[in-house]
């Protein structure tokens, strides 16, 4: 008789994963990227280069650089986050790490533990939403606008949370390009935000993840560069500019966060051929490659308008994005889309629920979130399209006449 392992599972796991069985026909899910954009002629060359110059130092944890990462690489992200973001960072400054999520574990564990509260945008990234849950910590949203966190409802959260004696750990907020709404917060917006963060005594934990894909080329400050009292941790990752299967993420934060971040990253480092081959692209390349995939990714983001407006008309409501990979598509109130998700999936379709994307579940049910990143114009066009044809035979949306054949 076989032993059954699973009675020695941990009580409170997660459901177990489902085995992969490939990519959908039209895949609007994930961070992926355009594969037509990975610079895989460039990553050779460079590969080639920096191996042959430094390979030897694969022998030995750090790559001769110490726990911090790759020290040319911190230097490349030092140098842009300063040229790119207004910032004023050092390599000493700067942590890498296996992609952003990464950076998300790391510095939940130097400021969270069960019972604390945390606030976030109300629609925010899937990924530190799921975290705050598991580890027990209670996440407020806060409302958004077109120009990001509506202020004048934050600061009556903060007031309200200091009127029964709570002091949120810090307040996550992925001010450029917001994930799920792509929306972009000005800077005197971000001043505000510091200003409340002073007066009510907690810190900020700034994603940057998607700053370097506005589709105009242009971007506020940090807010990290508007910080004068060390109260902004900063987070960003190569997985949209460059690729996201490297797993190139980095924190940038003073020493006395950085010292409790690097002990508690237990995993003797990020991987290393990684972070060499980008160091010696990136030196050469970044500006030239983020400015390219800027306009792809614009071309794209205009095919999935149009399409919207050509399959769903008015039925499909969103705000257009400043930049990045997905959009976010509000439905009539009948529709509700983690059953539309579902429905969807059975004939190849793939995209994100309102619901996963929202502090409060039942105020994203009828929001879905695409991602324009990887699919083709094409397949945008005849997935859209599809999407359109399955949501109206689930729930009557879009509204066509009978006399139109599809």
């Amino acid at each position: 008789m076989a032993f059954d392992i699973s009675s020695r599972f941990r009580t409170g796991l997660p459901a177990p994963a489902a085995p992969w069985n490939g990519f959908p026909a039209y895949n609007f899910v994930g961070g992926h990227n355009d594969a037509a954009s990975v610079p895989i002629d460039a990553f050779v060359e460079a590969s080639e280069r920096v191996l042959r110059r430094e390979g030897q130092t694969l022998a030995t944890y750090g790559l001769d650089s110490g726990p911090q990462g790759y020290a040319p690489l911190r230097e490349f992200i030092a140098g842009a986050l300063n040229a790119r973001a207004g910032m004023a960072e050092t390599t000493d400054n700067i942590l890498v790490v296996s992609g952003s999520l990464q950076a998300l574990d790391l510095v939940n564990d130097v400021f969270l533990e069960p019972g604390d509260t945390v606030i976030a945008e109300e629609a925010s990234y899937q990924g530190t939403l799921t975290r705050f849950e598991r580890l027990g910590v209670r996440c407020l949203g806060a409302p958004l606008g077109e120009e990001g966190i509506r202020m004048d409802t934050l600061a009556n959260m903060l007031a309200d949370l200091k009127s029964d004696g709570v002091t949120p750990k810090f307040i996550y907020t992925i001010p450029t390009v917001q994930n799920p709404t792509g929306t972009v917060m000005p800077e005197g917006r971000r001043l505000e935000l510091l200003k409340l963060a002073g007066a009510y005594d907690t810190a900020i934990f700034e994603d940057d993840c998607y700053a370097d894909l506005t589709f105009d080329g242009t971007r506020p400050r940090a807010i990290r560069a508007l910080d004068t009292e060390n109260r902004v941790v900063y987070c960003g990752s190569f997985s949209k500019t460059i690729a996201p299967a490297l797993r190139v993420g980095f924190v940038a934060a003073d020493w006395d966060v950085m010292s409790r971040l690097l002990a508690v990253k237990r995993d003797a480092g990020s991987g290393a051929l990684e972070q060499m081959v980008l160091a010696e692209y990136c030196s050469a390349h970044f500006d030239s490659h983020v400015s390219k995939l800027q306009g792809v990714l614009h071309e794209k983001c205009r095919a999935i308008m149009e399409a919207l407006d050509a399959e769903f008309g008015t039925s499909a409501e969103y705000r257009e994005p400043k930049g990045g990979i997905f959009i976010w598509v509000t439905l009539p109130d009948g529709v509700d889309t983690m059953k539309l998700y579902e429905a969807a999936a059975a004939d190849g379709v793939a995209l994100n629920p309102g619901a996963e994307w929202s502090v409060e579940p039942a105020s994203g049910r009828h929001s879905m979130r695409l991602c324009f990143g990887n699919p083709t114009l094409d397949e945008i066009r005849e997935g859209v399209a599809k999407l359109a044809d399955i949501c109206h035979r689930e729930f009557g949306v879009p509204v066509r006449s009978a006399n139109v054949a599809r």
